[in-house]
């Protein structure tokens, strides 16, 4: 009976504990209930334009919507239809049901990238902020679907940009700037105009939190900037998407420390704040290759990423890297390269190797450098309340390979390059102008700007001779209205020189001034000879975009970029110094199906 007795007592414990622990799940459960209806009657509250406890209040001048900012939607009259979109951030796809405290993680989570960097006056982060234009503002929306604990996040637009050149580039809506022409080719003499939707892009964000401290993302970015060989505008146009950014991380709160591994903007490039992924400082233009005196290359790459007090922050990324040689020497005069190869130096008859075609998954159409190591990039950056600052210094090594005239070994010929730069943006007004600013010298850093001046030319002994070169810009981003956004940006590139002079008493390399540069200003419909090398590019651009609506069916922006460029090369021996510039129009309209 004493037994019995203590298996009856026993038993009634286990059945309290059951019920105490339904009890408990049932709490949690009603309590995350809560906290959603809470959320969703503050986003139906700010759509009236009301604050909680004065329902006839004004409407506020940033509006509220959907877990995000959104200061370019005007608040509806009281008689307007109010229209929601679906609370998806609920469904969950496999996996078990998330905890109650899971759950309060999984809130937090849309502004988990920008809540590990100290609160910074800026700019409101709408889909008309820059980082929305630049980045698709993936960041600021609230997930659209749970794969078990994984939150998935869409973003992106569907673009369609007028673009008119007032010389012909034959180029699409990434302009080439170091290409425009001189007067001797007829494309000089006529422009171009070339709608496009290769813009158009989606992006896709997941995250997942193992704990409290820790977030785990991948980002995938693309758009349709691909061109295979059966890409034309005949008929179909079929240009193909292309991997844009894809790259997983890894974040940890409580240590400061943050990796990424795969394809993404370079650790070079400029930040808004903090060296997060998707905070790029990168200017709001249409163009797809930015502007002239942009510091950027978008690259597979490791980084590491330490932040001390989320105030001070050191990175150091190894990306991959690639030259572009000047050796296109076409001059009739004295070429630099000669052979039916094009692979032996005319000034020593030194024979050089310095790139080769793609093959497996490369381009078999494109030329690969000879690589040695990734480039190294080493920045520091302070966030402060009124300006966040960057300092960095970047190294790289070209690599060619090397025959004397006479034969015996083949050798290698290793050259270091690199330089220092440094970015700067200042909340000149909070909210709304930003000041921002680039700089990046040193030699073999033409790849890194968007006039792709050259990185190197050759030695008489083969090996790679880095080209000394600055890059930098400046540039004001204003909101004078919450639906508009303005921007004003001059920029600059310049390459210095690097020559010899060959036995044969002419000058090699690049920036040589004995070539004959007069035909560069002769007219031609066939097109004439010119062998001019580029020392500056100098733009000035200027633009905005117009938020014209916003609400539960997405935002539609419209905009127009003006940009003025100048190209100048290095004077000739028969005293010629050709100059070339163009003007670029972009009338873009944009629909943001998520913001």
């Amino acid at each position: 009976m004493l037994l019995g007795g203590l298996v009856a007592v026993l038993g009634g414990m286990v059945t309290v504990d059951h019920a105490r622990a339904d009890d408990m799940a049932e709490i949690r459960a009603l309590r995350a209930e809560m906290r959603r209806m809470e959320a969703k009657v503050e986003m139906l509250e700010s759509r009236h334009g009301m604050a909680r406890g004065n329902t006839s209040g004004p409407a506020s001048r940033s509006l509220r919507s959907g877990g995000r900012v959104s200061s370019g939607w005007s608040a509806p009259t009281q008689s307007s239809q109010i229209t929601a979109m679906p609370d998806l951030s609920r469904l969950v796809i496999g996996g078990p049901a998330l905890s109650d405290d899971a759950q309060a993680a999984a809130a937090a989570e849309n502004s988990m990238t920008e809540s590990i960097i100290p609160a910074q006056p800026k700019l409101d982060l709408d889909s008309s902020s820059p980082l929305a234009i630049t980045q698709t503002g993936v960041d600021s929306l609230p997930p659209v679907f749970r794969i078990g604990g994984v939150s998935v996040r869409l973003g992106g637009f569907i673009d369609f940009s007028n673009i008119y050149r007032s010389k012909n580039l034959t180029s699409g809506p990434a302009t080439s700037w170091g290409s425009f022409p001189y007067a001797n080719n007829p494309n000089a003499h006529t422009g171009e105009y070339r709608p496009s939707a290769q813009l158009t892009r989606l992006s896709v964000l997941l995250q997942g939190s193992p704990t409290k401290d820790e977030t785990l993302s991948g980002y995938i970015e693309t758009d349709f900037g691909g061109a295979a060989g059966t890409a034309n505008s005949y008929q179909t146009n079929s240009y193909t998407p292309r991997i844009r950014q894809a790259y997983m991380t890894y974040s940890n709160t409580k240590w400061g420390f943050h990796v990424l591994a795969g394809q993404a903007w370079s650790l070079t490039t400029g930040y808004t704040q903090g060296l997060l992924s998707r905070h790029e400082q990168l200017p709001p233009v249409v163009d797809n290759n930015q502007i002239p005196g942009i510091v950027f290359t978008r690259v597979p790459q490791i980084r590491f990423i330490k932040d001390f007090g989320r105030k001070w922050w050191l990175g150091l990324s190894l990306e991959a890297p690639q030259v572009a040689y000047a050796v296109s020497g076409s001059s009739s005069d004295h070429p630099m390269l000669s052979g039916a190869d094009d692979d032996i130096l005319a000034s020593s008859g030194t024979r050089i190797l310095y790139s080769n075609a793609g093959s497996g998954m490369l381009n078999p159409n494109a030329k690969y450098s000879m690589d040695v190591a990734p480039d190294i990039v080493l920045k520091g950056a302070l966030d402060t309340k009124p300006a966040h600052y960057e300092v960095y210094g970047l190294a790289r090594w070209f690599k060619a390979m090397a025959q004397s005239a006479t034969g015996g070994p083949i050798r290698e010929r290793v050259s270091f390059a690199g330089g220092v730069g440094g970015d700067v943006t200042v909340h000149v007004i909070p909210r709304y102008l930003q000041f921002t600013g680039n700089v990046l010298a040193g030699e073999g850093i033409g790849r890194y700007g968007p006039g792709m001046l050259p990185d190197a030319t050759f030695r008489p002994d083969g090996a790679p001779a880095p080209i000394p070169e600055i890059i930098g810009s400046m540039g004001l981003i204003g909101h004078p209205t919450p639906n508009l956004l303005v921007y004003l940006y001059g920029g600059v590139e310049h390459a210095g020189r690097r020559t010899y002079t060959g036995t044969d008493g002419y000058q090699y390399g690049y920036g040589v001034n004995d070539l004959a540069l007069s035909s560069c200003n002769v007219e031609m419909i066939t097109g004439g000879s010119c062998d001019a090398q580029t020392h500056t590019l100098a733009d000035l651009t200027v633009g905005g975009w117009w938020h014209v609506l916003q609400g539960g069916y997405g935002a539609v922006m419209t905009g127009v970029q003006y940009t003025y460029l100048r190209k100048f090369a290095y004077k000739g021996g028969d005293g010629a110094s050709p100059t070339t510039g163009g003007n670029t129009i972009y009338v873009t309209f944009r629909y943001l199906p998520f913001q």
